[in-house]
């Protein structure tokens, strides 16, 4: 198992966090990921109803916004739809932010047009690096398909600071390439929605609770990973066939301010033992109850440290359920 800067010392402060907390007060500030948003408003929400003294803020600033608050102390949590970065990490050193990596469910990246485009049935994944990619030659469907209409593709993406674009990136141009410039970019997945809803011609892509909770605007497109189409389910998701593109998504939480703060420690605890049947309620999908387990023992021993990383900086890949055996 890969990891870099963990720690296994146990806080006395984090393991003894408060039993009731009806009657506490404090604040709990999170940032980050638009994709995780869904859930963590819905667990911040719950929350409120347990411990109505506690102020829980959860922004929506993108994974990279996230970790650029977070590893110089400004918030407590960050949501990030994929793991931190090795520049980040050497961010947060430089800053001595310590953080706990906990996984909090998976999300299945979806990739939708309009629901009047009749001609796309599926697409596979080198189709896709011709739509996206900067050295893709397709500026009509035409070009994508020869059977298709020869109408300019309209493209809307999360920006920069997205998680979901560095992830898709990564999947369907590599970590070398560059996506194409002339697109509509914002890391609110609501204006993605509204945009590909919006425009026959339109394509994007963002987090399937955001499809889901849209399936009357959108019309998905299966992905053929090398293996035959596959249309993003929880079962797809789950087991891993809606490939490349199921992923975990993630909190990190600063190992400081845990200490420190029972408010905080006591919105993780709650955060973990509901993320999985809030992950389901919002439109995602629940991790293993191992995985969940392993998160929880983490946070309780305060160990910090991403295990999608080695020592030395390189990227650990492979499925979350191995990674957090």
């Amino acid at each position: 198992m890969g990891g870099i800067a963990l720690a296994a010392g146990i806080s006395l402060l984090a393991a003894a966090a408060p039993q009731d907390v009806k009657h506490m007060k404090g604040s709990v500030r999170a940032d980050g990921s638009s994709t995780v948003y869904p859930l963590a408003e819905a667990v911040a929400e719950e929350f409120r109803k347990e411990a109505p003294g506690i102020r829980v803020t959860v922004g929506l600033s993108g994974t990279g916004g996230g970790f650029k608050r977070f590893t110089t102390g400004e918030v407590d949590i960050s949501n990030a739809s994929r793991p931190i970065k090795k520049s980040e990490a050497d961010v947060a050193t430089k800053n001595n932010i310590e953080y706990i990596e906990l996984p909090v469910c998976y999300d299945g990246l979806s990739i939708v047009v309009h629901p009047k485009n009749t001609w796309v049935k599926s697409l596979t994944v080198p189709q896709l690096k011709k739509i996206f990619s900067a050295t893709g030659s397709a500026k009509t469907w035409k070009d994508v398909d020869p059977s298709w209409p020869a109408t300019a593709i309209k493209i809307y993406a999360p920006g920069t600071d997205s998680g979901t674009f560095d992830y898709f990136k990564e999947t369907v141009v590599e970590k070398d390439g560059k996506i194409r410039a002339d697109l509509t970019a914002s890391e609110d997945d609501n204006t993605l929605v509204s945009g590909v809803s919006g425009d026959e011609n339109a394509i994007g892509f963002f987090g399937c609770a955001y499809y889901f909770e849209n399936k009357s605007k959108l019309k998905i497109v299966p992905i053929d990973g090398g293996k035959g189409p596959v249309t993003p389910t929880h079962e797809t998701i789950e087991n891993g066939t809606y490939a490349p593109f199921s992923r975990p998504l993630f909190i990190y939480v600063n190992k400081k301010t845990a200490t420190e703060k029972p408010e905080l420690r006591a919105y993780i605890d709650f955060f973990l033992n509901n993320a999985g049947k809030l992950a389901n309620e919002v439109g995602y999908v629940a991790l293993p109850d191992t995985v969940y387990a392993t998160a929880k023992k983490n946070f309780k021993d305060m160990r910090t440290g991403t295990q999608f990383m080695t020592a030395s900086g390189e990227d650990v890949s492979g499925r979350v359920t191995d990674i957090y055996k």
